[in-house]
C-alpha cells in the first residue's frame, strides 16, 4: 500500500532513510495537533516525505492519526534519554507489530517494518515507522531524538540530532522571535520607573 515504485533503489533509500523518517514524523505529529486537521493536507504532507500510490485519506484516517501523534510527541517531549526509551519501549510494546522486513510485493528494496502488514491502516503504520526512526535514532546517538520547540508561542516538535550545538527551537524563526522578546523584556526592566 505505501511504497514508491518505479524510483530508483538509491534515490529511494535516500528520501526514506531513518532521519528523512523521524522528520516526517515530526511534520506529520506538528500537522496533526490542530484540532480538525484536513486530511488532504495530511495526503499532501505525505507526498512531501515521499509517499506515493493512494493517499485516500479520510477524517475518521486523520482522527485515528491524530491519536497516534499524541502518542508520538510523549517521545518528543521527554526530559532525558532514558524518558526517551521509556516511552518508545511503551509504544513498541503496545502499539506494534513483530519486526518485519518487505519490498511491498517488490516494488521498493527491502527495508524494515512494525506494523501488522502492508495494508495496515495509515494510523498503525504512522506510529510504527515513527517508533521505528525514533527507536534507531536514539540507538545510534543516545540522546533524546526530539524535542519540543521552546518558543513559549509554538509548541511544534523537532528533530534534536545533527551536528551543532544542541537546538532549543523548531527553527530560526522562533529562535529568533524569542531572542527580541528575551530583549524587549531586558530592555523594560533595565528602564527606570517613572
Amino acid at each position: 500500500m505505501r511504497y514508491i515504485a518505479g524510483v530508483h533503489p538509491d534515490d529511494w533509500s535516500a528520501r526514506h532513510s531513518v532521519a528523512a523518517m523521524a522528520r516526517r514524523t515530526a511534520a506529520l505529529v506538528n500537522a496533526l495537533a490542530p484540532e480538525a486537521p484536513d486530511p488532504r493536507g495530511i495526503a499532501a504532507l505525505l507526498r512531501a516525505h515521499g509517499e506515493t500510490g493512494p493517499l485516500d485519506l479520510t477524517a475518521a484516517d486523520v482522527t485515528r492519526m491524530r491519536r497516534a501523534a499524541a502518542l508520538l510527541r510523549e517521545v518528543f517531549a521527554a526530559a532525558g534519554t532514558g524518558t526517551a526509551a521509556d516511552a518508545l519501549n511503551r509504544l513498541l510494546r503496545e502499539h506494534t507489530g513483530p519486526l518485519r522486513l518487505t519490498s511491498h510485493g517488490a516494488g521498493t528494496p527491502w527495508h524494515p517494518h512494525l506494523d501488522r502488514d502492508d495494508d495496515a491502516p495509515w494510523d498503525e503504520w504512522f506510529l510504527a515507522s515513527s517508533c521505528l526512526a525514533l527507536t534507531v535514532l536514539l540507538w545510534n546517538t543516545q540522546e533524546p531524538p526530539g524535542r519540543i520547540c521552546a518558543a513559549r508561542s509554538c509548541g511544534d516538535v523537532f528533530v534534536a540530532q545533527g551536528r551543532g550545538p544542541e537546538r532549543r527551537y523548531c527553527s530560526r524563526r522562533c529562535a529568533t522571535r524569542e531572542r527580541v522578546a528575551a530583549h524587549r523584556r531586558a530592555r523594560a526592566a533595565a528602564v527606570p520607573p517613572a
